[in-house]
C-alpha cells in the first residue's frame, strides 16, 4: 500500500510540473526582452509587451472585451440549443441514436479548413460574411459537440425519473425543468460553458474567414506575434489570454452556484 501510495505521489507531482512549468516557462518569457543560448537564465528584462497591451492607443483591452462578449453570447446560445439535444440523446431511446451521437461529433473530426471555403461562400449570398451575427454562427460549428457531448453525459446520469416526478405532482413541463432538470444538470452547465467559452475563445481561422478582417477578436491579435517570433509579445498576449479565460470561467462558476443557492436549490 505504501508503494502504491509513493507512486501515486510521485505521478501526481509530475503532472503538477508539466501543467506549472509550461506556464512559469510564458510568464518569465512575457518580461524578457533578450534570451539568448546558451544563457540558463535571461538577464534582459522589460514589460515591452504588457505596456503595448495596455496602450489605449492600441485597442487591444478594447477588442479583449468584445472576444469575452462575443465568446459569452456563443456559450448561450450554444446551451440553449444543447439542452434539448442533449436531453433526446441521453434520455429517450430511438433508431439511430448510436449514429447521431456520432454525427454531433463530425465538426470536430473534420477539419474546419475542409468546410470552411463553403460556409464563407454561403454566408456571402446570405449577407452574413464580416458580420457579427455570421462570426457567432460559425462559432456555433465547433462549439456544439462539445455542449452536446458533455450534457449528454449528464442527462444519461440523471435521467427522467425526478422530472416525471414533478410532472404526476401537477407542475407543468416548464415548472420541472425550471425547477427540478436545470438545478441537477447545473454542474454539467458549467463544464460545458467552460469548454464552449475557450473553444470559442480561440478561434482564429474561422474568425478570421468569415469575419473578413471587420470581426476582430483578441486571438487574432496574438497569432501574429506567434508566428513572427517575437516571443515577449506573444507571452504577453497569451498570459493575457490564460486570465482572461481563468477569469470568465470564475465569474461563470460562481454566478451560477450563487443562483441556485440563492434559490434554495440542491446543487451538487
Amino acid at each position: 500500500m505504501k508503494k502504491k501510495g509513493l507512486i501515486f505521489k510521485c505521478m501526481m507531482y509530475v503532472l503538477i510540473f508539466l501543467l506549472i512549468f509550461p506556464i512559469a516557462v510564458l510568464v518569465l518569457w512575457s518580461f524578457v526582452n533578450i534570451w539568448p543560448w546558451p544563457k540558463v537564465f535571461p538577464d534582459n528584462f522589460g514589460i515591452r509587451g504588457f505596456k503595448y497591451i495596455f496602450n489605449p492607443l492600441n485597442n487591444s483591452l478594447k477588442i479583449l472585451f468584445f472576444s469575452i462578449f462575443l465568446s459569452s453570447v456563443v456559450t448561450f446560445i450554444t446551451l440553449l440549443m444543447s439542452i434539448p439535444a442533449a436531453k433526446a440523446l441521453g434520455v429517450y431511446k430511438f433508431k439511430g441514436k448510436s449514429f447521431f451521437k456520432i454525427l454531433i461529433l463530425a465538426p470536430i473530426i473534420v477539419p474546419p479548413i475542409a468546410v470552411a471555403m463553403g460556409i464563407h461562400f454561403v454566408f456571402i449570398k446570405m449577407g452574413l460574411a464580416n458580420t457579427f451575427i455570421g462570426v457567432v454562427l460559425v462559432h456555433l460549428i465547433p462549439c456544439l459537440p462539445y455542449g452536446i457531448r458533455i450534457l449528454t453525459n449528464v442527462f444519461e446520469i440523471i435521467g427522467e425519473s425526478m422530472e416525471m416526478q414533478a410532472r404526476v405532482l401537477g407542475a407543468s413541463p416548464f415548472q420541472a425543468f425550471i425547477k427540478i432538470t436545470l438545478p441537477l444538470i447545473a454542474p454539467g452547465l458549467i463544464s460545458a460553458a467552460t469548454l464552449v467559452f475557450i473553444v470559442s475563445f480561440s478561434q482564429y481561422f474561422l474568425t478570421f474567414l468569415i469575419g473578413g478582417g471587420q470581426i476582430v477578436t483578441f486571438s487574432m491579435l496574438m497569432f501574429p506575434y506567434i508566428q513572427s517570433g517575437d516571443r515577449m509579445m506573444a507571452s504577453s498576449y497569451s498570459i493575457i489570454f490564460i486570465l482572461s479565460t481563468f477569469g470568465m470561467l470564475l465569474i461563470m462558476e460562481k454566478l451560477v452556484k450563487f443562483y441556485y443557492r440563492g434559490k434554495n436549490y440542491f446543487y451538487m
